[in-house]
């Protein structure tokens, strides 16, 4: 009686642990966003050019200022709960970003009056460095970055944001640097007392596509990754 009771047991568990398993986020494979040679699956937001001013440069995205075909790029695709990983690099004093649940939309004229942007900045030099939420891992203008954990302007700097179900983490350079949570009473406070308070439709989306910053500066990006959670 005690062995069958026993084996029950284990089974119940064994069940148990496989319900909490199914109930777990399902995470599909990697999806490379970037092949290191083409900017197939990407665009100039609100056109269908691909931006002749971004370059592949040495297996990078790499945008010339000086060259015609202008604008921030962004993803053919849409993306709601995720996992992004790449590597930036960004020239002296230059000033980019990288954001996400951008809404395209010839209503909105750029990407940043919907796109949450995580900050890419030479915090040596740039100007916006002297200002709290303007730096280098930054949520844009929102939360400062826990730690500045940047390299120097022309080396590389790996980057991970996590959003899922409003609950947004970004990485850089293996550091947990900001944490937050979108969609709630809090968030609506937070952009509301932010230079973003007279964009209705700013961190109101719940996905959208992935945007790198033509902000007049040589950057570079690299190694892009996405999987869905």
């Amino acid at each position: 009686m005690k062995t069958i009771t026993y084996s029950l047991l284990i089974i119940a568990l064994l069940f148990a642990c496989k319900k909490q398993e199914s109930q777990q986020p399902q995470t599909t494979d990697w999806i490379s966003l970037f092949d290191g040679s083409s900017k197939a699956g990407w665009h100039v937001y609100n056109h269908t050019s691909d931006g002749s001013a971004w370059i592949i440069d040495d297996g990078a995205i790499h945008l010339d200022p000086s060259r015609s075909g202008r604008g921030d790029l962004v993803t053919d695709e849409e993306f709601e709960n995720f996992e992004l990983e790449l590597e930036w690099k960004i020239d002296s004093c230059g000033n980019s970003g990288i954001m996400f649940n951008v809404v395209e939309s010839p209503e909105y004229q750029y990407t940043f009056l919907t796109g949450p942007e995580m900050q890419v900045l030479d915090n040596a030099c740039h100007p916006d460095s002297q200002y709290e939420k303007h730096r280098a891992g930054d949520l844009y203008d929102l939360i400062a970055s826990s730690a500045n954990v940047v390299k120097p302007a022309g080396e590389w700097n790996k980057v991970r944001i996590i959003s899922n179900n409003g609950q947004v983490e970004f990485w850089l350079n293996d550091v947990n640097v900001v944490k937050f949570t979108m969609h709630t009473p809090e968030w609506d406070a937070m952009v509301a007392a932010s230079k973003f308070k007279d964009m209705p439709a700013f961190g109101k989306a719940r996905k959208g596509r992935i945007a790198i910053q033509d902000h007049d500066d040589k950057v570079w990006y690299r190694n892009i990754r996405i999987r869905k959670l």
